[in-house]
């Protein structure tokens, strides 16, 4: 069985993180260890939320684990809320990258053409440092967008716009990036990807759903490095986790009254094997 790591904040109540990261690839039939990076009460959808930061905490464990020649066969990252931790984040890849150790960087930081509370253009370009330093990453437009510079284009983006993102994005040091909730069509959501290794690109799109949730970008992060790390090839593992996180959508706008901080993505974990199994 193939051991990974997951490095993230775990939120006690809500469906993002840890919370989604762990039992998501757990069920993909892959070990799953966990760094947690800050413990929260709940999400920060919620008002006062209690926040533990654990960064003073990381390196003992680590070294642990170097005493204990503990390995990975994979490492994904997603929220991390400090320079500190990026620089920790480098440390690990650094110590427990081998030959076959696929590093996957999601740079969670933004949306909707802003950055989350804490985070500048420093923080940003910061970021793109660390991706720079991975296999593959997995931003959304407006993370792309900050780690690269641009202005956000609140009009929308274009299949070539999204492109040349892309080929920019390769640019930082990454040979894969896949670009996250994009839309060059209507209806449709969903993501593309370029391979600078090939200089190919791939996509898959699925229905776009009129609503919004905390946490789906964490859904499909968390099923595309499942995915891969369950040996499916980029454009089929794009595939899994775009159809995965829309059925955890569909399901929870099923239920009367459903809640509105997370996706209902257990219930649609049988669609997750069977994509996996194709």
């Amino acid at each position: 069985m193939k051991r990974v790591l997951s490095i993230q904040d775990i939120s006690c109540v809500g469906k993002c993180s840890l919370t989604v990261a762990l039992p998501i690839i757990s069920a993909a039939g892959i070990e799953t260890s966990i760094l947690p990076t800050a413990v929260l009460s709940t999400h920060t959808m919620f008002k006062n939320f209690t926040f533990r930061d654990l960064t003073d905490d990381i390196p003992a464990i680590t070294e642990h684990w170097l005493a204990e020649k503990i390995t990975f066969d994979g490492i994904a990252t997603g929220y991390l809320g400090s320079f500190r931790q990026i620089e920790l984040v480098e440390k690990i890849f650094e110590n427990f990258t081998r030959d076959g150790v696929l590093r996957f960087v999601d740079p969670a930081m933004g949306d909707n053409g802003k950055l989350y509370v804490g985070f500048d253009e420093a923080f940003a370009r910061r970021m793109g440092q660390l991706c720079g330093k991975a296999d593959i990453i997995v931003p959304n437009l407006t993370e792309a967008a900050f780690m690269l510079g641009e202005k956000f284009m609140e009009s929308g983006y274009s299949a070539g716009d999204i492109r040349a993102l892309l080929k920019r994005l390769c640019e930082l040091g990454c040979p894969v990036a896949v670009l996250t909730g994009v839309s060059p069509e209507a209806g449709k959501c969903g993501a593309m990807a370029y391979d600078s290794r090939t200089d190919t690109y791939c996509e898959y799109y699925s229905e776009r759903l009129p609503v919004s949730f905390h946490g789906t970008g964490d859904v499909f992060s968390s099923a595309c490095f499942a995915a891969l790390m369950h040996g499916q090839k980029l454009e089929t593992a794009l595939k899994t986790a775009v159809e995965f996180t829309v059925d955890s959508i569909r399901k929870t706008i099923s239920y009367e009254g459903h809640n509105d901080y997370g996706v209902d993505f257990e219930s649609a974990i049988p669609l997750l094997l069977k994509l996996l199994a194709e």
